[in-house]
């Protein structure tokens, strides 16, 4: 199931281009980024591979999110994305955006399924970077953590007061360069 907000960000990204999307996202939850290897503009450098494979990799990031929810409930169907790693060679660098949100079968899981993840994220390699509410008049909970061994972060927001309620996940990978004669392969 894709809510309404989501179908309005991909009828947006479709036209604007996940470029002008992911500068501003990867600003808002990235800027505490831990991975290793950081060039001097602060974005995490994740080493050499292809956007497919990256992609695919961000999609079992995702996976093992969503296995450690632990509530019943639906995951909203999105493929990941390629975006450009900010000031660098967009034909040789890149980064993957993976946005999905999780529907609870029962509103009242939501805080559980946050709770959750919170206790759950850092026994599978993830270190949290911040947690509680944000500054919005609904008080969302955010949760951002990074895991250096997938190269990867997670942004989680918990909308409690969204109709329906739900989880809103954004993965992200690190920078990674394409091996040499080859060039960022965009979807």
């Amino acid at each position: 199931m894709v809510h309404s907000d989501e179908v309005r960000l991909l009828d947006v990204k479709n036209k604007l281009g996940s470029h002008v999307l992911a500068i501003p996202l990867a600003l808002a939850i990235l800027t505490g980024c831990n991975m290793t290897d950081k060039n001097s503009d602060d974005v995490p450098s994740a080493g050499m591979s292809s956007s497919r494979d990256v992609s695919q990799a961000m999609e079992k990031v995702s996976s093992g999110i969503y296995d450690l929810i632990g509530v019943k409930g639906k995951a909203s169907s999105s493929r990941p994305f390629v975006a450009e790693c900010s000031g660098k060679d967009t034909k040789k660098y890149f980064r993957i955006f993976h946005w999905w949100s999780f529907y609870p079968t029962s509103a009242s899981d939501l805080g559980v399924a946050i709770e959750r993840l919170k206790a759950e994220l850092p026994k599978h390699g993830w270190t949290i970077v911040s947690y509680g509410p944000d500054t919005s008049k609904n008080k969302n909970i955010n949760l951002t953590a990074d895991n250096d061994k997938q190269k990867a972060d997670v942004n989680i927001v918990q909308m409690s007061k969204n109709d329906p309620p739900k989880l809103s996940l954004h993965v992200v990978s690190g920078c990674y360069q394409v091996p040499d004669g080859q060039t960022v392969e965009h979807f």
